[in-house]
């Protein structure tokens, strides 16, 4: 059974070491590391570390911190509720019944546990977890996120049903008796399924070779960075047009030559601030200001907006809506994204070409594709387009790379997400997917 432990816990830590930022990690840390309390027993005296009388106290522990942490964990994983407060509210009062049975430990003669109590409250989180993550992975419409929502859901679903039935259920018809050698059972396969995804797919984050998110990390250093480069270069300039004014000011003025240098450093300086607000103004830190916005209506003013630039590269634009919906967003931030997707599509284009934008939405969530014929991004490069700085388009004057970096962290302020396909010489489709939980009305075509 110490065998148990060290694998729940060993995963636990991985977990911890992978991403210790993660909300998501560290919940399923906190359920791997309750549920492998239950091993310990297997220390207990005579001949073992730990005293027989904390047997009930390792027990009730493993009971009840397991279905709690995995209930909190799938909460998290899903964004089942969206908002943190809510949330909070929800990880206080789940924690109750958790409180409860210690309460009944400490006042039933020789500690032991009511396993009709037990039975009643950590059914509903097992039944409860499950169906959160498959209500999730039937709603999801990014096929990334889709496909590691199906690797954790038959990893988990199995294995806590399997665990229900036979310790909760199982000490509730006969208490005591030993369910360790059919749940190691379980056990065994999702250890064994989640190896094997971790080695091919990856599982919370966690690959061969300790695969980072690239994009949370760099998102974090890079905003952290940039904005304390900003400041330095911003008072270096400062100082720089200041000493250019005192000197033009000293000049005698028939020294054309000299002004005229100095004007050239002037001009110089007020590029380079124009482009440090340009770089700070995208890479800072904002917050969203969510209301209901109608999406079809806000493409209508994006396209308006950017007639000037299809017309002048040769580019035609097409909306298809197959609904209207509106959305919980934040319509300044939306439009620029989108804007900055309509961008790179013309700047792929050279020769012209046609841009299609399409909505879909329905019980899943809603999706808005920005999709162009032109060159296309070589697979090799596709996994960097989102990292700040990083540009497929070369070393063009005011092209910072860091329009995709925007845009995905507008996406994941907002709650959904973003995905890529793209082929050489065929063309790039971007997509934005918002969560079922961000659509307010599904409209259908014939509404004005």
């Amino acid at each position: 059974m110490i065998y148990y432990v060290v694998a729940l816990w060993s995963a636990a830590a991985v977990l911890l070491f992978n991403q210790p930022r993660s909300e998501v990690n560290r919940w399923a840390a906190f359920f791997l590391w309750s549920a492998g309390i239950g091993g310990l027993t297997d220390l207990l005296g005579p001949s073992g570390f730990i005293p027989v009388r904390y047997e009930p106290w390792i027990q009730v522990l493993n009971h009840t911190l397991t279905p709690y942490g995995v209930l909190i964990f799938c909460m998290v994983y899903t964004r089942r509720p969206q908002h943190h407060k809510s949330m909070r509210d929800f990880k206080l009062g789940l924690f109750l019944p958790v409180l409860a049975m210690l309460a009944q430990v400490l006042l039933t003669e020789g500690y032991r546990i009511h396993y009709g109590w037990l039975f009643v409250w950590t059914v509903p989180y097992y039944v409860a977890a499950c169906a959160l993550l498959i209500r999730a992975l039937s709603q999801e419409m990014n096929p990334q996120k889709r496909k590691s929502m199906w690797i954790t859901t038959w990893i988990m679903v199995p294995t806590l049903l399997g665990v229900m039935l036979l310790i909760n259920v199982g000490n509730l018809i006969s208490p005591g008796y030993d369910s360790f050698q059919y749940v190691s059972l379980f056990i065994l396969y999702s250890m064994g399924v989640a190896v094997i995804c971790t080695f091919v797919y990856g599982v919370l984050g966690v690959r061969l070779k300790f695969e980072r998110d690239p994009l949370d990390r760099t998102m974090q250093a890079v905003s952290s960075g940039t904005s304390m480069l900003n400041h330095t270069i911003k008072n270096e300039i400062g100082k720089i047009a200041m000493s250019t004014e005192n000197v033009k000011r000293l000049l005698p003025h028939d020294n054309g030559v000299a002004i005229e240098q100095l004007e050239v450093i002037a001009n110089s300086s007020e590029h380079l601030l124009a482009m440090v607000g340009r770089m700070q103004q995208q890479m800072k830190a904002f917050k969203l200001m969510e209301q209901p916005v109608r999406v079809d209506q806000l493409l209508a003013e994006l396209q308006l907006r950017e007639r000037d630039l299809l017309l002048r590269h040769g580019v035609e634009l097409k909306v298809i809506c197959s609904q209207r919906p509106w959305l919980l967003a934040d319509s300044v931030h939306l439009k620029e994204s989108i804007s900055n997707l309509i961008r790179n599509s013309v700047e792929a284009m050279p020769e012209g070409g046609l841009i299609t934008i399409t909505i879909i939405a329905d019980r899943k969530g809603a999706a808005i594709s920005v999709k162009d014929n032109g060159i296309g991004i070589p697979r090799a490069q596709q996994a960097l387009v989102f990292e700040p700085f990083y540009s497929t388009k070369g070393h063009k004057q005011d092209n910072f790379g860091l329009g995709l970096s925007y845009v995905y962290n507008v996406m994941k302020k907002s709650g959904g997400s973003v995905g890529l396909e793209s082929r050489e010489s065929v063309g790039t489709e971007i997509t934005l997917y918002f969560p079922r939980s961000k659509i307010i009305r599904l409209s259908g075509r014939e509404e004005a």
